[in-house]
């Protein structure tokens, strides 16, 4: 079908996208008396929102600072980061009824525990405060003009553009194709001009595959609190053994430091030295076979798993000084070598994107194309799991917000 003719539209700015940036942005802009659209592709707003933490959304992080972001420029975030802070996220949901509540290492949650009652903050606000949303609106085509730009999209089977002064990219990134994602950003920004990094899944499962993948497979549904480490990281949580590989969220924290073809490290038993352990054992039980005391630390199936790899038929007692040291060396450097991961499908975020060179860490405009801010995960900025890419979605929007 033809397209209409191109419509002069009184917004200051079109926003591409309507999850958690794109909402913020769009909030922000009208308590400073700024009308914006945002056009969503899908049937409603917040659709990664919805589905976060469960159901639950992890909204932030007590704990958020530059640090937990991985980017080819560690410093970028600092900006965003400083002009919208975990405080001002906490104060801007308690404003509008949502009381937060610390799960584990920082994580906040809602209070009900429901991922809607974050998406509805927004949805009333751009209601009463008159910021359109239009849903099913796949933009297609983003030009720029020399007055502003001009947005392509089809709604309800009609093509229609529209001219604005401002743009605002918070499309999103490539994780979780069925809930709608592309790369629409980023091929937006290289054919604007603008560098994009190589993008990769990143806080997603690792998969095992080849003679290790019936060890993994026999443990499938068994979750040890371990230390997972490269020399790049080191994470202090769950890992879950599956019937593909290893999950859970020590394992997605290191797979965005993970590279293919390295290794991954577990201490099975973080802080603590199983030699000690066991001659402390001997001392008191020499006679007490070694898988019964491997029983007692960990389940009976994962004992049974570990003794592939130890002498798990001798006693304590008879224990060779090298048959400890192999022990020890099996509990505290347990060695993976993934053979991938479960890709985009499965992975949280994206790790890469619209390079930072390319975008003033003040306001987050494209320094080649006036007018166009890139925001979310379409940034090469990828936070650590627990809510601190909400956190950088959120100053994000209100950044931008700022500089419309």
């Amino acid at each position: 079908m033809a397209a209409n003719l191109t419509k002069q539209t009184h917004f200051d700015a079109i926003i591409i996208g309507g999850g958690a940036c794109g909402l913020m942005c769009a909030v922000q802009a009208g308590f400073l008396g700024k009308r914006t659209l945002i056009l969503e592709k899908n049937d409603n707003v917040g659709a990664k929102i919805l589905i976060s933490g469960g159901g639950r959304c992890n909204y932030t992080n007590l704990y958020a600072t530059h640090k937990q972001f991985l980017s080819q420029n560690d410093n970028f975030s600092r900006s965003a980061l400083a002009q919208w802070t975990v405080d001002d996220t906490i104060t801007f949901f308690e404003t509008y009824g949502i009381e937060g509540k610390e799960k584990t290492l920082g994580q906040l949650f809602p209070e009900s525990d429901k991922a809607k009652d974050i998406v509805n903050v927004f949805t009333t606000l751009c209601a009463d405060m008159e910021q359109e949303i239009w849903c099913d609106a796949e933009v297609t085509v983003v030009e720029q003009t020399s007055d502003g730009f001009t947005v392509s999209f089809e709604r309800e089977g009609k093509q229609q553009t529209l001219r604005t002064s401002k743009v605002v990219m918070a499309a999103g990134g490539l994780p979780i194709p069925k809930m709608g994602a592309t790369d629409f950003g980023l091929r937006t920004a290289r054919k604007l001009g603008l560098q994009v990094t190589e993008t990769t899944p990143a806080l997603v499962p690792l998969t095992i595959t080849g003679k290790d993948q019936p060890w993994y497979e026999q443990l499938s549904g068994n979750s040890v609190f371990c230390r997972v480490w490269n020399d790049r990281a080191s994470f202090e949580e769950n890992i879950l053994f599956t019937h593909w590989g290893l999950s859970g969220p020590a394992i997605l924290q290191i797979s965005s430091y993970w590279k293919p073809g390295e290794y991954i490290y577990i201490d099975l038993l973080p802080g603590q030295d199983i030699i000690e352990m066991i001659l402390t054992e001997r001392a008191q039980n020499g006679k007490k076979m070694l898988l019964a005391y491997l029983s007692g630390l960990f389940t009976r199936k994962f004992a049974d798993a570990l003794s592939d790899y130890v002498p798990a038929d001798k006693n304590l007692a008879s224990l060779t000084k090298t048959e400890l040291e192999d022990i020890a060396l099996l509990m505290h450097e347990f060695r993976v070598k993934p053979a991938g991961t479960k890709g985009y499908e499965k992975a949280e975020v994206m790790l890469g994107g619209v390079e930072t060179n390319e975008l003033s860490s003040k306001t987050l405009e494209s320094k080649k194309v006036p007018g166009l801010f890139f925001g979310g995960e379409c940034v090469d900025v990828t936070g650590w799991l627990g809510g601190y890419n909400f956190q950088w979605a959120w100053a994000c929007g209100f950044v931008i917000a700022q500089n419309l």
